[in-house]
C-alpha cells in the first residue's frame, strides 16, 4: 500500500486529469455565469482532460525509465490510442448523438411522452486535444521535478 501511496506518476496523471476538468468548470462558469457540476466529471470541452493526464503519465514515465525504454513505448503508444479516440471515435458519437436529438425533438413535437436527450459533448476538437496534451507535458515535467 506504501507504494502504491507513494507513486508519484498515478498520482501526477491524476492530479493532471483533475486540474483539467477544474479548467473546465471554471472556464464554463465565467462563459456562462452559471455553475455546471456536469464539467467537473464530464467528457468533452477545453482542455481534454485525458489527453492531459495521459501525456502527463507519458512525460514521467519517460523521464523516469528512459525515453528509450520499453515502458516508455507501452504508455506512449496507450496514450496516443486515448488521444485519437477523444478526437476521433468520440467525436463523431457525439455529433451523431446531435443529430438524433433533433431528429427525436421533431418527431416527438405535440406528444406527452419524455424523451431523454443523447448525450452530444463527448468527444474533443483537435485544439482541445493539443492544449491537454501540452498541458500533461508541462504538468508531467513540473511533478517528476518536484517528486521525482
Amino acid at each position: 500500500m506504501k507504494d502504491l501511496l507513494s507513486n508519484y506518476i498515478l498520482w501526477g496523471a491524476l492530479l493532471t486529469s483533475v486540474i483539467a476538468q477544474l479548467i473546465k468548470f471554471v472556464s464554463v462558469a465565467i462563459r456562462t455565469g452559471k455553475f455546471d457540476l456536469s464539467r467537473l466529471v464530464g467528457t468533452g470541452g477545453m482542455p481534454s482532460a485525458h489527453s492531459a493526464s495521459v501525456m502527463a503519465l507519458t512525460t514521467m514515465v519517460g523521464l523516469k525509465e528512459g525515453f528509450g525504454s520499453p515502458l516508455f513505448g507501452v504508455v506512449a503508444f496507450f496514450s496516443l490510442i486515448t488521444m485519437y479516440d477523444a478526437a476521433g471515435v468520440r467525436k463523431a458519437a457525439g455529433e451523431q448523438a446531435r443529430v438524433l436529438n433533433v431528429i427525436l425533438d421533431e418527431m416527438m413535437k405535440g406528444h406527452p411522452v419524455s424523451q431523454v436527450e443523447l448525450k452530444e459533448l463527448l468527444g474533443h476538437t483537435p485544439k482541445e486535444v493539443l492544449t491537454g496534451a501540452l498541458m500533461g507535458i508541462l504538468f508531467g515535467v513540473l511533478f517528476h521535478m518536484l517528486w521525482g
